[in-house]
């Protein structure tokens, strides 16, 4: 499953021969839809498939998925909110992602991945292995299940228990692994490096371990495109953890204009809570004045500077408590060319985002409104006002509720 050669780390290009469906296209599948955008498409028709094989690939890995959960890929619904609260915009475009599969966002990713797989033919005895805290697990055990693959899941000791379990059903090889006394770092990023050491392929949603995971990632940033042509916004709130749901999404945004499918594209936010924003900090020590070609250059020239181990993250939006932002040059590269910033989110405002988000019909967890508490945070700073049109995507389900 070799890496996009024209692509950066955390960064991919567009294939040189790609093309945007047509208006008239309203195939359901964006992996159908928007297959000729995908560089698994176009690797597979360089080895001589065509397009009726790679559609039927796609649909035979789909059907399998619904047959393990009940339902495959579909397009997600995207909304607006109108005056929901004087804490916000009058104007919210949502996109949710909690009926998605996995509960997420974070399978569009593995539904890439596992094309590639299947173009290159890796054997499917091969093991799989991800670090996650949660819905990218229950999206790589999904998926892998559904064709049959071995997973190994690494993820910390505070883990949701549903999530737990519901690994467990799922049939994934799960590994709790704890950090040790003054350790910097991931403890499950460390015991997943060993396992790809030991050669499993890195299954999991970072693009700095495959960037290929952003491939099947853009999928959601061509969605949303179509929503925004429709009801043009000035800013769209991402919650970052890793930073891959960003990256992508902005690659999809930036294509879709390209392609003069999106008249413009919004200023994209990186959002983080108080208790874990590495992203921020580094963001805020970037010089911004010059070239953003020279700014990316700087950030690789300092990256061991600028990008630290968070110590102890800790909050209620467990799922964006990286405590590095693997994918933050993609962030910056993103920010920079959307004229986009960062912003961070209380606890209080997180708490209430997660609240409010249910209460207006869709049921997130605090990850999946952390996006929303981002814009709290940023209408309470008086970066926006009540006029400024939003967007927020809505990432993961709340799996406590009934």
């Amino acid at each position: 499953m070799d890496a996009d050669p024209k692509g950066t780390t955390s960064w991919i290009t567009t294939p040189d021969k790609a093309e945007w469906p047509q208006k008239s296209d309203q195939e359901p599948n964006p992996y159908i839809r928007w297959r000729k955008m995908l560089w698994s498409w176009h690797k597979a028709i360089e080895q001589g498939w065509d397009d009726e094989e790679f559609i039927s690939l796609v649909e035979e890995i789909d059907k399998a998925i619904q047959n393990t959960i009940g339902h495959g890929f579909r397009v997600t619904p995207s909304g607006i909110w109108e005056n929901a609260s004087d804490s916000l915009p009058n104007f919210m475009l949502w996109k949710d992602e909690t009926q998605n599969v996995g509960g997420s966002h974070k399978a569009r990713h593995l539904m890439g991945l596992l094309l590639h797989l299947a173009i290159d033919a890796i054997s499917d005895d091969t093991r799989l292995a991800i670090s996650s805290c949660g819905n990218a697990a229950i999206g790589a055990a999904t998926v892998a299940r559904a064709v049959r693959r071995p997973i190994d899941v690494f993820i910390p000791t505070w883990a949701n228990s549903l999530i737990v379990k519901e690994l467990e059903q799922l049939g994934a090889h799960i590994h709790v692994c704890e950090r040790s006394k003054g350790q910097l770092g991931d403890p499950c990023m460390v015991a997943f490096h060993e396992a790809v050491r030991k050669g499993a392929l890195p299954f999991g949603v970072q693009a700095t371990e495959n960037s290929m995971t952003l491939d099947g990632g853009r999928t959601i940033g061509w969605e949303l495109a179509e929503a925004l042509e429709e009801c043009q916004v000035e800013d769209l709130f991402i919650q970052v953890g890793g930073g891959a749901l960003l990256t992508s999404c902005a690659i999809g945004l930036f294509e879709a204009a390209k392609f003069k499918r999106l008249s413009k594209v919004p200023k994209i936010w990186a959002v983080q809570g108080e208790g874990c924003a590495p992203f921020d900090k580094a963001w805020q020590e970037i010089p911004k004045t010059k070239p953003i070609k020279e700014i990316l250059d700087y950030c690789h020239e300092h990256k061991s500077h600028l990008m630290k181990p968070w110590d102890e993250p800790r909050g209620l939006a467990t799922g964006i408590l990286d405590d590095i932002t693997y994918d933050w040059i993609g962030v910056v590269q993103s920010l920079l060319t959307s004229s986009g910033s960062s912003v961070v989110a209380t606890e209080d405002q997180i708490k209430q985002a997660s609240e409010m988000v249910p209460s207006l019909g869709i049921e997130t967890e605090p990850t999946g409104a952390a996006s929303v508490a981002g814009v709290l945070s940023a209408f309470e700073a008086g970066q926006l006002t009540r006029e400024n049109k939003t967007a927020v995507l809505l990432t993961g389900k709340n799996r406590n509720a009934n």
